[in-house]
């Protein structure tokens, strides 16, 4: 749930804060879905210092959140978003967020754990898709479908004490899946078409985010996947609009990213996480990418961080 309980863990010697995933007692494992005001009154009650909400999080879970009513700002891997009715935020484990004063909004929030969908629900919403929108954008059918599928979705969750605990299960796994499939394939304009990303990009990028921290060369994807380069590179500029090289380098630097941001570890500990030789060949990269360096990165980032949390 997301009454902060974070933990440290360690990854190669880098600590990051991360929120497990916590079912309530009796609830359905592996879901939960509550409104603001729900939320809020959890929070009164909770025993954590309040600003253990506000600080950046790094969930291990998808959180779905839409509004019927006010806007929240939320941050998600150093970008600030606006959350409106009739949008989306959509957060998923790994990324770093923000919370903002949630103020008087009013709204519905999904938390899953990514084994909860089933595999097929999994795939066709790109659930692991690490360069997804944070915040998604709806109108019309859309919209009304979405909201129907939210507010069913979260009328099933409240009322599964009726039924026995595998059916209960099992309708929360179905509702989910509507309304993630509902988002990520949003009904095309008259007289066109949405696009899949094909099977060789869907590949490479699973293989790209469980490999990156040790190899960063192309033909190592391509060996391990069983196709040239020159192939992936085409797949991944038609589905992505990079070429695979870049798309592993951006990668590489928005892990870089969240651990300068929110770690303590030095830069020669990050540089061994994310497999370079040493330090300076880790900043020499870095900055090559993002015209800065790795520390002078880290002393923007948590200079207006401070100045946000100062000013709420």
């Amino acid at each position: 749930m997301v009454t902060m309980r974070a933990s440290e863990t360690q990854a190669s010697g880098t600590a990051i804060p991360e929120v497990p995933f916590t079912a309530p007692p009796g609830g359905p494992v592996g879901v939960e879905v509550m409104t603001l005001a729900e939320l809020r009154a959890r929070r009164a009650a909770a025993t954590a210092p309040a600003d253990d909400f506000h600080r950046p999080q790094r969930p291990a879970f998808h959180h779905l959140l839409t509004l019927d009513r006010g806007t929240l700002r939320h941050t998600v891997d150093f970008t600030a978003h606006t959350v409106e009715p009739g949008s989306w935020l959509w957060v998923r484990p790994g990324q770093v967020q923000q919370w903002g004063e949630l103020g008087d909004a009013d709204g519905t929030l999904v938390l899953f754990e990514p084994g909860f969908p089933d595999p097929a629900t999994v795939a066709a919403a790109r659930l692991d898709d690490p360069f997804a929108a944070a915040v998604l954008h709806t109108a019309g059918p859309d919209r009304e479908a979405l909201g129907h599928a939210v507010r069913h979705l979260h009328r099933e969750y409240a009322s599964g004490a009726d039924l026995p605990a595998e059916i209960h299960h099992a309708l929360l796994r179905h509702l989910l899946a509507a309304l993630l499939l509902r988002l990520a394939h949003p009904a095309a304009p008259c007289g066109s078409a949405a696009t899949e990303p094909g099977e060789t990009y869907r590949r490479f990028r699973h293989a790209v985010e469980h490999h990156y921290t040790r190899t960063r060369r192309v033909e190592d994807y391509a060996r391990l996947l069983g196709y040239s380069p020159r192939t992936l590179s085409r797949a991944t500029l038609a589905a992505a609009g990079v070429g695979a090289k870049e798309f592993v380098d951006r990668r590489v630097v928005l892990e870089a990213k969240r651990l300068l941001a929110h770690s303590e570890s030095s830069a020669a500990r990050i540089a061994d996480h994310l497999g370079f030789a040493d330090a300076a060949n880790f900043a020499k990269f870095f900055h090559q990418r993002t015209g800065t360096t790795p520390i002078a990165f880290r002393t923007a980032v948590r200079g207006t961080a401070a100045a946000s949390g100062g000013a709420g």
